[in-house]
């Protein structure tokens, strides 16, 4: 097992204190992580890490199932100029803010849009469900605030009349 830290990358899509929810059934728990394409040590770190595996195993994984993708290949909020890297576990991860204090969802400090750190490794998937370059997710430290992704909390209090006025 080689574990890779991510450094600064924006939080996607996180499911770190319930497992996701997948065509209704509960799945794991999982987040994706934006890489910055300008981080050539952490590109080339993660390249490096994942040839080795397929060459110590001797499974070659077409591009299209790795668990790294191309950011400027997604519409998605935030995707473009960045590799996105999705990573998961059956066991919660380590969730710790920036003293390394446990967070939980009660603290609403990680959302999709902002900065986190990853400790992350490579698996290999080789099965009936097909071949696979999969990361498993140890753990996420919050690091700073960044702008939410999609529309984030919208109030509508004003939406409502004031009942004790009628």
């Amino acid at each position: 097992m080689t574990k890779i830290i991510i450094k600064n990358a924006r939080l996607s899509f996180p499911s770190l204190f319930q497992k996701a929810i997948f065509k209704g059934k509960e799945s794991k728990y999982e987040a994706t992580f934006l890489i910055d394409k300008k981080d050539e040590t952490l590109i080339k770190q993660l390249n490096e890490a994942s040839t080795k595996l397929m060459k110590d195993t001797n499974i070659k994984i077409p591009r299209e199932k790795h668990c790294i993708k191309d950011g400027d290949e997604s519409d998605l909020d935030g995707y473009a100029g960045c590799f996105s890297l999705k990573a998961s576990s059956s066991k919660r991860p380590t969730v710790i803010d920036r003293d390394k204090t446990p967070l939980t969802a009660d603290d609403e400090k990680l959302y999709a849009g902002c900065y986190v750190n990853a400790v992350v490794d490579f698996w290999i998937q080789n099965n009936v469900y097909g071949k696979r370059l999969n990361a498993n997710l140890y753990g996420v430290q919050f690091v700073k605030d960044g702008d939410p992704f999609g529309m984030g909390y919208v109030d509508v209090t004003n939406d409502f009349e004031d009942l004790d006025e009628l």
